[in-house]
């Protein structure tokens, strides 16, 4: 496999950087279609949108995150086995703008038939993301030959892109679909997806040389797979993988309200107006990546100087839980603060704040994810586990939609949300006790794999700002 000869920019492959854009509008893309998602299902036919239930919106959001997360172990394994990264990014983006294009068409445009195309839209964007979110990050490792120092930096330059187009989407393209027409937004979202695709079409060749191209599956680098019968050890290992994934279940499902009860939330009961300007409820799902860009360094700096008394792993895992149940419990005081009347509108203070801890939870426990997996699973089973956690992260995804979905509708939806945001703050922190109880246990399991081999404040703020956990996807080790 050539590598590029174009040098290198801040120190890096230049190609890391058409990388870093191509994703960057590839999530631009994406967040912007889930900021509307939700708010465009429910919305009166009158307004343009489908005028369905709270529950059949966020029961169809659920279903379709779901499928986005699954997906990628498909579209990896063919880019790996058959068509190359270089290729399967290039026909996932296609498929991906065809997607967000076909939302885009208007109502107006498909009397009778505006659902089949709504799904035939839905559809598109999972089977392209598939085949385009696996790919991209593992064509960033392939810039750089092992053990170059550059690597970890690399990943955390590429997921700060991930960030950038998580934060700019639901200002833009929400306040566009919200606040002007729907079909618009989803237009701006799949233009931002053409930007990347154009970005790889026109650079990539240039840039990244022939990385890429053949599938992995038949590449050859001398090494052979151990094919030696399982340790004792390796047993452990491998409960504290699915114990950890079981548990991250409670987690994500909490923490993916943010796209369904809390922009429902946002947009019925909470005031939205600052300066005389009313702030679009798909505009604070850019909260968490603005909260991440600026908190992570801070998180780092924190483990560094807490030295020999930094917690493990699972009492990172714990410490998320209780951040998770501190947003809910803001949350719960807002529906306090309403009394039950669906006419009084809360502070959107409540709101940031529950994005602000929900986001502290995520950078306790993301950085812990995928790696844990790549650090524990015995080779042979690497990707059988790496599936696992994907299925536990595609469950979650599917859980919060119907925890959310029993907010009900009208009158009873202040009650019903306050008892949402009790009990899954509740079990988060229940959750959190026990994995704290349980956290000496599970790190013995681990036979060492938890280690300090970051003992630089560069080396762990690269760590904490890769924050892609499980709802971004794909671990840089791949």
């Amino acid at each position: 496999m050539t590598k590029p000869t174009t040098g290198t920019f801040f120190g890096h492959p230049k190609g890391l950087f058409l990388l870093f854009g191509t994703e960057m509008w590839e999530r631009f893309g994406y967040y912007g279609m889930r900021a509307l998602l939700v708010l465009y299902l429910v919305a009166s036919v009158q307004d343009g949108g489908f005028g369905w239930t709270n529950a059949e919106a966020l029961s169809l959001y659920g279903t379709f995150t779901m499928a986005v997360y699954l997906t990628p172990v498909i579209g990896g394994w063919l880019a790996d086995n058959f068509i190359g990264q270089r290729k399967a990014i290039i026909i996932g983006g296609i498929i991906f703008s065809l997607g967000y294009f076909t939302l885009g068409i208007p109502k107006s445009m498909l009397v009778g038939m505006e659902e089949t195309v709504f799904y035939i839209g839905l559809t598109l964007i999972v089977i392209g993301n598939g085949l385009f979110k696996a790919n991209v990050s593992s064509l960033v490792g392939d810039l750089y030959e092992d053990g170059d120092h550059r690597r970890d930096g690399a990943f955390t330059i590429f997921y700060m892109g991930i960030n950038l187009g998580a934060f700019l989407a639901p200002i833009t393209v929400g306040v566009l679909g919200e606040q002007v027409n729907w079909h618009y937004g989803f237009i701006l979202a799949g233009c931002g997806m053409l930007i990347g695709l154009s970005l790889q079409l026109l650079f990539a060749k240039k840039y990244l040389g022939d990385i890429g191209i053949e599938p992995s599956a038949k590449r050859t680098d001398g090494k052979q797979e151990a094919h030696a019968p399982l340790t004792s050890e390796d047993f452990d290992r491998m409960k504290v993988i699915l114990i950890m994934s079981m548990f991250s279940v409670i987690f994500w499902a909490g923490f993916e309200q943010a796209g369904g009860l809390f922009t429902i939330y946002a947009s019925d009961f909470t005031d939205r107006t600052i300066f005389g300007m009313e702030v679009a409820a798909s505009s604070f799902q850019s909260l968490n990546a603005m909260f991440i860009i600026m908190l992570a360094p801070v998180v780092a700096s924190v483990w560094v100087k807490m030295g020999s008394n930094e917690p493990t792993s699972p009492k990172k895992f714990a410490l998320a839980m209780v951040f998770l149940a501190l947003g809910f419990f803001v949350m719960l005081w807002a529906t306090m603060v309403q009394g039950g009347d669906v006419t009084v509108k809360v502070s959107m203070l409540f709101l940031v704040f529950a994005y602000l801890f929900h986001t502290l939870g995520e950078l306790c426990l993301s950085p812990i994810g995928l790696s844990m997996v790549t650090k524990l699973a015995p080779l042979k089973f690497t990707s059988l586990l790496m599936g696992i956690w994907f299925f536990f992260t595609a469950l979650s995804n599917w859980l919060a939609a119907f925890i959310g979905s029993f907010v009900g509708e009208g009158q009873e939806m202040v009650d019903n949300a306050a008892n949402i945001f009790m009990g899954v703050g509740s079990a988060a922190l229940v959750t959190g006790i026990i994995i704290f109880l349980s956290a000496g246990k599970l790190v013995q399991w681990m036979h060492g794999a938890e280690g300090d081999d970051s003992h630089g404040l560069e080396d762990k703020i690269e760590e904490e700002i890769a924050v892609t956990g499980t709802h971004e996807g794909i671990s840089e080790k791949q």
